[in-house]
């Protein structure tokens, strides 16, 4: 194992575990929470975009962010310059499908969230408050599962590519 390869790795891992809670969430939270009353969903969307705002988070998240670029750099003009393009791919689809999607869609929706009064709404403006978050964050949510589950697709295919032995300068 050499540096090239262990930032692969650690790159591999972090995309895995972002792919993985965006993808675990589309099959079990979001259709668990479409369930609930729109009281009830409003209250638990507040809580989860409060709980998600930890480190744990943001070593997938923003560690995903980090190393798709930095392994893509490191492999560039390499002797296995096949990996440069799949991570090339990979950190497009990843910082645009993921990343963006999140900063400049998902999060704007939990900040107007966030600012909802629910405690102080009618039964009307529960509902309307609903309409205006659920498809829209879900809809972008399923994008961003999208991206970052092909991102780590690619990111695979590079691991997988046969390394050719470094030429000896004899």
């Amino acid at each position: 194992m050499n540096a090239l390869n262990i930032v692969l790795l650690i790159t591999g891992l972090t995309s895995a575990l972002i792919a993985g809670l965006f993808y675990s969430y589309s099959c079990s939270v979001n259709p668990g929470l479409g369930q609930l009353s729109d009281i009830h969903y409003l209250s638990a969307m507040q809580a989860i975009n409060k709980a998600i705002i930890n480190p744990i988070f943001f070593l997938s998240f923003m560690g995903t962010l980090f190393l798709l670029p930095v392994s893509t750099y490191m492999h560039y003009g390499s002797a296995h310059s096949s990996r440069f393009y799949f991570l090339l791919a990979a950190t497009i689809i990843y910082v645009v499908g993921a990343f963006g999607v999140t900063m400049m869609g998902n999060v704007p929706l939990n900040d107007a969230l966030e600012k909802f009064n629910i405690a102080g709404a009618s039964a009307q403006e529960l509902a309307a408050q609903r309409l205006q978050f659920e498809k829209p964050w879900n809809n972008l949510h399923f994008v961003r599962t999208v991206a970052s589950v092909l991102s780590l697709v690619l990111v695979l295919i590079g691991c997988l590519q046969t390394v050719a032995p470094a030429k000896s300068m004899d």
